[in-house]
């Protein structure tokens, strides 16, 4: 028997039928949590690689079209697009395996030899806080109950401190180890990146005729826009705060060096990595990095903090401003809002991600509802 899909019955039947199936899924759902969970994370652990190689395609993409638009351009003529997007291809990823390098060699050994230098010489650095505060309690000459007090508060303080440091080398080879077991699904992701790269106007056309297969003229055509519109906001955001980090972190290695801070690689890399975070990330940075230096020099710790202040206002107010723009385009307040929900529901990343994402979301609400 033959359908009449233009029947107004046959209308409310069909969407009768989707909201029973959608109710029955939602209902098994709720009831097998667990199961549904692990099947949530199978279906992402198979996933992996793809999203890995998208991430990497995303990113990298902005590298190969600085190459082919400003070297390859001008080396290969435009009849030969194969050869263009080959060559192209060849410097990008040449320039991501030499970056690399350099940051194993350079950032990631000497972060690592600073941490582990750093939990050895922790029990010293405690022992000679204890030191100072019982001479400065001793010279402010207290009752000997608050004094009791304070120093049983510094012990336990001492004690956490101590247990947290010890706990801090397993954490750092398990994190260590966790990166080894992604490091197949880091190659599949780079395959996968290859080839999203090579046929990239390939993968768009695709898009845009499953779009126009699907919906209509006037909405494929807005969903374009909202991708083209997105594309553009969170690329510049994201790659723009990656180079913005960057020099950060060397400006803060250079003035590091020369006012002879201890563990200046450890301290620019959490201040160049928690500067991709914004409006949070001084803090967050600053917060352990002064903290590190107090146990060593409080007059250092005291400089490091006009330091970074310093720092972070050059960026604030002319290196950010240059690299970034208007990229985002929402107030201080959304900018807040977006980071502490992001950040409650999916932590770091959320928080690196989350005012990009609003600010489309903020903007494309505000067009269709102006």
């Amino acid at each position: 028997m033959r359908v009449d899909w233009n029947k107004k019955y046959t209308t409310i039947a069909v969407y009768s039928l989707i909201v029973i199936i959608l109710s029955i899924t939602f209902y098994l759902c709720i009831t097998n949590y667990s199961k549904f969970s692990d099947m949530i994370n199978t279906f992402f652990a198979v996933l992996r690689p793809f999203i890995v190689g998208f991430s990497l395609a995303y990113l990298l993409n902005f590298v190969m079209a600085f190459y082919e638009k400003n070297i390859v351009e001008k080396i290969v003529s435009d009849k030969k697009p194969k050869i263009k997007r080959a060559l192209s291809l060849i410097l990008t990823y040449v320039t991501l395996t030499i970056v690399l390098m350099l940051f194993m060699k350079f950032v990631l050994l000497q972060v690592t030899e600073s941490v582990a230098r750093l939990i050895n010489d922790f029990p010293k650095l405690v022992n000679k806080v204890y030191l100072i505060t019982d001479q400065f309690v001793k010279d402010i000459d207290l009752p000997h109950s608050t004094s009791m007090m304070i120093n049983q508060k510094i012990n336990e303080f001492g004690k956490n401190a101590i247990d947290f440091a010890t706990n801090l080398m397993p954490l750092f080879a398990n994190v260590f180890l966790g990166i080894l077991k992604s490091v197949w699904n880091t190659v599949l992701g780079l395959i996968v990146s290859i080839y999203i790269l090579a046929d990239k106007e390939g993968f768009a056309a695709l898009c845009k005729k499953f779009l126009s297969a699907i919906f209509s003229v006037e909405r494929s055509e807005r969903l374009l826009y909202i991708t083209r519109f997105s594309n553009d906001i969170f690329g510049k955001f994201i790659v723009g705060k990656i180079i913005d980090s960057t020099i950060i972190a060397f400006i803060t290695f250079i003035v590091l060096s020369i006012t002879g801070m201890p563990y200046k690689i450890l301290l620019t890399f959490i201040i160049g990595t928690t500067n991709i975070i914004p409006f949070f990330g001084p803090f967050i940075g600053a917060i352990p990095s002064v903290f590190i230096v107090l146990m060593i020099d409080p007059i250092k710790a005291f400089w490091l903090l006009i330091i970074i202040f310093v720092i972070q206002q050059l960026d604030g107010n002319v290196i950010g401003p240059k690299i970034l723009g208007d990229s985002i385009g929402i107030s201080s307040f959304w900018i807040l809002f977006s980071l502490l929900i992001a950040g409650k529901f999916f932590g770091l990343i959320g928080m690196i991600v989350g005012v990009p994402l609003f600010a489309i979301t903020y903007t494309i609400i505000g067009e269709s509802v102006n």
